[in-house]
């Protein structure tokens, strides 16, 4: 018995990867007004601003130089994934709104 996983058709093959890769292909393009993207930039933004948190309380404790290195290096962090977050909402303004239509049309029906 023959089924589909036994066939070898390289055309149908890279194919159904091009279709399959097409919604991977268009997340990846540039873009603006994409809250999935600034989501994920926004948990980078807080595990960086935590790492940093830390670094510092740390540093302030104890005075090793590392740690002091560290804080700057999040906190460099936590400031480029702003500026993600801030690119990638920056066209979506909720004070946009749609014309509702005139009252005073007359009713089709």
């Amino acid at each position: 018995m023959e089924g589909r996983m036994a066939t070898y058709d390289r055309l149908s093959w890279g194919a159904r990867a091009a279709g399959a890769f097409e919604p991977v292909s268009t997340l990846l393009d540039n873009g603006q007004c994409e809250p999935l993207k600034a989501a994920v930039h926004g948990v980078l933004f807080a595990t960086v601003c935590l790492c940093a948190a830390y670094n510092t309380a740390a540093w302030l404790k104890r005075r090793q130089g590392h740690l002091a290195i560290n804080a700057v290096v999040y906190l460099t962090a936590a400031c480029w994934e702003r500026g993600h977050i801030v690119h990638h909402l920056k066209p979506c303004d909720p004070r946009r709104q749609v014309t509702p239509a005139s009252e005073d049309l007359p009713d089709a029906a």
